[in-house]
């Protein structure tokens, strides 16, 4: 922020050099994520060579190196995706509840969306993939609809704290409320604690291409409600007088943080940021 008494061409030489920052941390840290990707793709327990990534690229799978680049290429696409889509629903929710240490995994949502998806494979029998999208996705929105309904009840309404602490209950109990559910269910239990672990391990582009348009739908939502976090994080009253819409910015903004945490968690499972490992497949 600039001081109101400088020059108006003052301040325009200070936007011009805060953005060529901006953009110049942008685009470092765009080339240190493709340089961790080739490392992800050319480090493993066989380390490989050049010519077996481009080998492999070109659908080589002929000696066990590039069957290996071939099988790590989806996962670190995956690890590349996931992690940006619960990096953006996380800083979605932080403008939505107004609390720095909002995210998927504290409010509940992540866990939600998990328990959605053991019921349906559980009660239903899905089984495709689109029947897990959805399913991950219906979970993680009623999910954050009881949080913040809990977290609105008493005296203050959705204070951060508040919302914070219903989240954390919210993801114990599912939490538990996931094993109660699996426990009767002996012929699924194994594929279903393996799923609750969460992680990226044995990816491939038919697990990746069906998320997709959720994550590019949630995607576009989050980049366009930017702008109307930064007012809710004045507070309702003052974003109110500036003339935004408090409630229907927060619900579609609510939305793409949603449509991110659902679709992660339907082809990952509740990954999280503090305490999930990836699973590496062996062959790599």
């Amino acid at each position: 922020m600039t001081a109101p008494g400088l020059h108006p061409s003052v301040r325009r030489s200070i936007a011009g050099r805060s953005n060529c920052v901006r953009s110049l941390w942008l685009i470092g840290l765009a080339v240190l994520l493709g340089g961790l990707g080739a490392l992800s793709v050319t480090i493993g327990s066989r380390d490989v060579a050049w010519a077996d990534i481009v080998a492999a690229l070109a659908d080589g799978r002929d000696t066990i190196g590039r069957a290996a680049v071939a099988l790590r290429i989806p996962r670190t696409l995956l690890a590349v995706l996931a992690g940006s889509a619960l990096g953006l629903a996380g800083a979605v929710m932080q403008g939505v509840t107004r609390n720095p240490l909002a995210d998927p995994g504290i409010l509940g949502v992540n866990t939600g969306a998990s328990l959605a998806v053991v019921i349906g494979v559980a009660r239903f029998n899905i089984a495709s993939a689109d029947a897990y999208i959805w399913t991950a996705i219906a979970g993680a929105g009623l999910t954050a609809a009881f949080v913040y309904t809990i977290g609105s009840m008493g005296r203050g309404g959705a204070t951060p704290l508040k919302l914070a602490l219903a989240g954390v209950a919210t993801s114990i109990a599912f939490s538990s409320l996931v094993t109660a559910v699996v426990l009767p269910r002996n012929d699924i239990a194994g594929g279903i604690r393996s799923r609750q672990i969460g992680g990226v391990g044995g990816a491939t582009f038919e697990r990746i291409l069906p998320v997709m348009p959720f994550l590019a739908v949630g995607l576009a939502i989050g980049l366009l409600s930017a702008r109307r976090l930064n007012s809710l994080a004045l507070g309702d009253e003052l974003a109110a007088g500036l003339g935004e819409r408090v409630a229907p910015a927060r619900a579609v903004a609510a939305l793409g943080a949603i449509l991110l945490c659902g679709a992660t968690t339907a082809v990952c499972g509740p990954i999280g940021f503090w305490a999930r490992s990836c699973r590496i497949c062996a062959a790599c």
